[in-house]
């Protein structure tokens, strides 16, 4: 057992959040180079806290260990949506995750199937109309909100316009809330973001809580039969499935996906006509671009990690992006390679920790994944597409998702006006 590399600094005048949070990724590497470990620790959070950037790190912290790590009951994710199985521990976090399941798998899931490829038409179908390049990013939100409110809200855009309109709006707001100081003032002609949040989450409560009353049907009527520890359950998880952090995702995801595969025809027909590749393709987007930096966990007793002590209450995050780029585990790690996960690295896909790992992984993952592919496919069955114009800087920024700082522009052209245009010519 081996002590942390680094120096945890003194309580305030030691803390590096700001340099930690302005760019996770430079600064891991940074560090990783200092001390010669993909395990080191700082002050983060005026707390001592362990950065956990292997492979075998992440999955001791998340998988063997994860009894010994417990989520942070102060964190800002239980200001904004309350008690939920993101913020829950011990018993009652395994009883949310045993009630929640069920909206996720099975015939939940199959049952969604229809509303994501009316979803997907409606909203990538217009995507050459104009013939100008289309913000990418912003495109694909929009569908990840139209997924999210219509699946888990019973909110659809093309039947109730003024009310999902509503609700995107305060979801945007709400969301302000996590990237905003925690500080709730309101004075004449101004209030902080926080407190936009904190109002926006009240009104969001109330359509919530009018929906669970009186709609029965779909996701919603399932949720409010659910054997949940409280009255309050229900809604605040329900607030936390239609947040803006899930079309965030989706969009970060499907925009590094557009990206790789821009200008690169021959590997798209390959990911239409082969669903294994398309598989491969989409773990190799989420090990380069994990749409969120990674996550958080307080030592509840003295542990060890990669053979590094953590003293019982350090912080310990695990850094997504470090993770997935370990050389160890991932051979030229940096390089986007679809072919190693039927290679190298077959079978491992739980080596990734994109939506978590181990017992605390996101219950939503599987229903995530029929997203990903069902508006990848109709990418691939409709469009090809290229960068517009083809020198965009594309460097990433990490927070709140990921994404390129500067929003790409991409041209899409429909597969059906290309052959048509080809048989014009000849």
């Amino acid at each position: 057992m081996s002590k942390l590399p680094g120096n945890a600094g003194v309580s305030v005048l030691g803390d590096k959040s700001l340099e930690f949070y302005r760019d996770p990724v430079s600064f891991c590497r940074q560090k990783i180079e200092k001390h010669q470990s993909r395990v080191f620790q700082c002050r983060l959070l005026n707390r001592p806290t362990a950065l956990i950037c292997s492979v075998q790190g992440m999955r001791e912290l998340l998988c063997e260990k994860s009894n010994l790590f417990l989520k942070d009951p102060t964190d800002l994710m239980t200001n904004m949506y309350g008690d939920t199985i993101v913020t829950a521990n011990g018993e009652e976090a395994c009883l949310l995750r045993l009630s929640l399941t069920s909206l996720f798998t099975g015939s939940c899931l199959e049952s969604s199937s229809d509303y994501i490829n009316s979803v997907s038409d409606r909203c990538l179908k217009d995507l050459s109309n104009s013939g100008q390049p289309v913000c990418v990013y912003t495109a694909f939100k929009r569908l990840g909100t139209e997924l999210v409110l219509g699946l888990f809200l019973n909110v659809r855009a093309e039947e109730q316009p003024e009310l999902y309109q509503e609700i995107a709006q305060l979801c945007t707001q709400h969301w302000h809330g996590l990237i905003s100081a925690p500080v709730n003032v309101k004075v004449p002609l101004w209030s902080s973001g926080f407190s936009t949040a904190l109002d926006a989450r009240d009104k969001l409560m109330d359509i919530i809580k009018d929906k669970l009353e009186n709609d029965k049907l779909g996701f919603v009527g399932s949720l409010a039969s659910l054997p949940l520890p409280d009255s309050s359950s229900a809604s605040q998880h329900l607030l936390l499935f239609i947040s803006a952090l899930i079309p965030k995702a989706l969009a970060s995801l499907l925009t590094s996906f557009t990206l790789a595969l821009s200008g690169n025809k021959q590997m798209r027909q390959q990911a239409l006509e082969e669903p294994d590749f398309l598989h491969r393709v989409l773990l190799e987007v989420q090990r380069l671009w994990p749409p969120f930096i990674g996550g958080r966990r307080l030592a509840d007793q003295d542990a060890t990690l990669a053979g590094f002590l953590v003293p019982k209450n350090h912080g310990v995050i695990y850094v997504s992006h470090s993770v997935h780029r370990d050389p160890e585990v991932f051979h030229e790690p940096d390089s986007f390679l679809p072919e190693r996960w039927s290679g190298r690295n077959a079978g491992q896909e739980r080596l990734l920790c994109s939506f978590g790992n181990g017992p605390r992984g996101c219950i939503g993952t599987k229903l995530t994944d029929v997203f990903l592919k069902e508006a990848c496919m109709y990418l691939l069955k409709h469009y090809d597409w290229c960068l517009d114009p083809p020198s965009q800087d594309l460097e990433y920024k990490w927070l709140p998702v990921s994404r390129p700082t500067n929003t790409p522009t991409i041209s899409f052209i429909r597969l059906d006006q290309t052959r048509s245009d080809r048989s014009n010519t000849s």
